[in-house]
């Protein structure tokens, strides 16, 4: 396509337009994304706003932040903090996070349960599960 124009605008007398005006367009448009996507990233980091999913690494810049750590380390500190309390539930321990609320494993004693497709009736196995019961301080901030 572009060998085309070319071979054209060298028969002409006239440059061709067609092979001028994409140029432009390209070199401007990126220019106004990239300023418009480098604002946003930064504005939703700042604030996550209603439906926006705080990850562990969103909580451990703001901690670096807040307390002049390196990321990476704040990073680690939460990830190590979310391993001892896996090890401990794993323990059977119950876990209480002033503010938060309580962690703990409950058991789920086996029942008979039916198969929604066919109606048959199966059983349901015995199994542990994490129950998080929320803080009278949390359940009044939200």
């Amino acid at each position: 396509m572009q060998a085309k124009v070319a071979a054209k605008a060298l028969k002409s007398s006239k440059p061709a337009k067609t092979a001028k005006a994409p140029v432009k367009a390209v070199a401007k448009a990126p220019a106004k994304t990239a300023v418009k996507a480098a604002a946003k990233p930064a504005a939703k980091a700042a604030k996550p706003g209603k439906g926006d999913t705080v990850t562990l690494r969103h909580l451990g810049n703001a901690i670096s932040e807040t307390h002049n750590l390196p990321k990476k380390q704040a990073n680690e500190i939460l990830a190590e903090a979310i391993g001892m309390i896996t090890t401990h539930l794993k323990k059977g321990a119950r876990i209480r996070i002033g503010g938060l609320g309580i962690l703990q494993v409950k058991k789920r004693p086996a029942r008979m349960g039916r198969n929604p497709a066919t109606g048959e009736q199966i059983k349901i196995k015995a199994s542990k599960k994490v129950a998080f019961r929320a803080a009278k301080e949390l359940k009044e901030a939200v």
